[in-house]
């Protein structure tokens, strides 16, 4: 499956132009509008929040259809969005389909807003907390309809990178609803190389804490962290402290160091630990891909699953422990952290910048501390995945500081520590 993921981008977008040609019917191609959508929709109420704003409800002013309008700055990465929940939709009935998308400007900036079928039943995790009963069946209900998604799009040779509770939902607040993944803020075509730390605390693969690239098996483990949550309401991995993360939890999660407590798993079976486990292998290249995960035991085994009830319901519904809460804090700092793609960084002098303990600690170190530091630091942007990105920079390293000055990429979080680990 790896390897498939890997062919190239240009070859298979060849394929797909062709394949369109051949026999495409004019709405299956997408394209952006320009008139303003309050022509075609009336803009409701917000009905959600996610880490690019709020989505709110919009209502077809012909046939008063409800729909979702999503909010994005026009940018490389959302046009990248659009394109790859667009044309994975088209073939997938477990994926939210995207209906219209606008380039309009608000208050001189512009805005791409994508119009989204509409989830009328919510997030799936909502509807759970909701259940009296929930039992092993109804999690191989779950799975099968996720893995579906995640199958399509690993054929494609797309990682979402973004898998978690929050982002399936659920098409109607029928019981037979069918679950749909949604959200590719963070999704890429795995042939253009997986470098960034996408991911929220609870569900990140050991690889990116290792600072490693990694492949779309990343998938894999973040579908293993929500098969554990479903079985029994909490994570395998978690913060003993109440942060969103710690190095404890960054060191469990790096040596693959859970469990399956009786107290919470004696009901589940065997076959759905085993698929946990190897769901949650720490090293890529042994991990499931996702059709070992679809052809599972436990998986072809779905109808003969127990039928006990659960404690993951009861669990969920713990006010003490507020997965979504701390999940969306914590995405919100990666956010913050996070340095978009398409765009360029300028270089700071580091001796102009502002920063009061920055100046306090340069002015007690030696020129050749502060040149240890510098060079320590630029090991660090090209190693440390949450900025390893291309960076046009200049560096510099002055035989005093008379003669050249020096210049680095100065991050505020990154270059204290780097000082407080060399005065240490």
């Amino acid at each position: 499956m790896g390897n498939q993921a890997l062919l190239s981008c240009k070859s298979k977008r060849s394929l797909s132009m062709n394949r369109h040609q051949s026999s495409r019917k004019p709405n299956r191609i997408l394209s952006t509008k320009t008139t303003n959508i309050e022509n075609d929709y009336i803009i409701s109420k917000g009905i959600g929040e996610g880490m690019n704003g709020k989505v709110y409800l919009v209502i077809n002013r012909i046939d008063k259809a409800k729909y979702a309008l999503k909010k994005l700055e026009d940018s490389k990465q959302a046009r990248r969005e659009i394109d790859l929940q667009w044309r994975s939709a088209q073939t997938c009935d477990h994926i939210v389909k995207i209906v219209d998308v606008y380039e309009n400007k608000i208050n001189s900036k512009k805005y791409l807003l994508v119009v989204l079928e509409y989830m009328e039943g919510g997030e799936l995790f909502d509807r759970l907390k909701k259940k009296k009963k929930f039992t092993e069946q109804e999690v191989a209900k779950i799975m099968k309809q996720v893995c579906t998604a995640v199958s399509h799009l690993h054929k494609m040779g797309i990682a979402h990178r973004d898998l978690k509770p929050e982002n399936l939902l659920l098409t109607s607040k029928d019981e037979n609803a069918i679950i749909k993944l949604s959200d590719f803020g963070f999704a890429k075509e795995a042939c253009q190389g997986l470098n960034t730390p996408n991911f929220t605390p609870y569900y990140v693969p050991p690889e990116i804490l290792l600072f490693e690239k990694y492949d779309i098996s990343c998938d894999i483990w973040s579908l293993g962290v929500i098969m554990y949550i479903l079985c029994c309401g909490y994570p395998p991995f978690y913060s003993y402290n109440g942060d969103p993360i710690s190095p404890g939890m960054k060191k469990r999660i790096k040596k693959g160091q859970f469990n399956f407590p009786d107290s919470d798993w004696l009901q589940v079976s065997d076959e759905a630990k085993e698929l946990i486990s190897g769901m949650l292998e720490t090293v890529p290249e042994k991990r499931l891909n996702i059709d070992q995960v679809m052809h599972s035991r436990w998986m072809l085994n779905s109808l003969n699953l127990p039928r006990t009830k659960l404690r993951s319901i009861k669990i969920l519904n713990d006010k003490s422990i507020n997965l979504k809460e701390i999940d969306l804090s914590m995405g919100q700092a990666l956010g913050e952290m996070r340095i978009n793609d398409d765009k360029v960084l300028n270089i700071k002098n580091i001796e102009s910048a502002e920063n009061p303990l920055l100046k306090r600690r340069l002015k007690k170190l030696s020129q050749n501390k502060k040149t240890k530091i510098l060079e320590n630091l630029i090991e660090n942007i090209e190693l440390n995945p949450i900025i390893s990105i291309p960076i046009q920079r200049s560096l510099s390293m002055p035989l005093s500081p008379t003669t050249q000055s020096l210049v680095a990429f100065y991050y505020t979080s990154n270059l204290k520590n780097d000082l407080t680990n060399t005065q240490n």
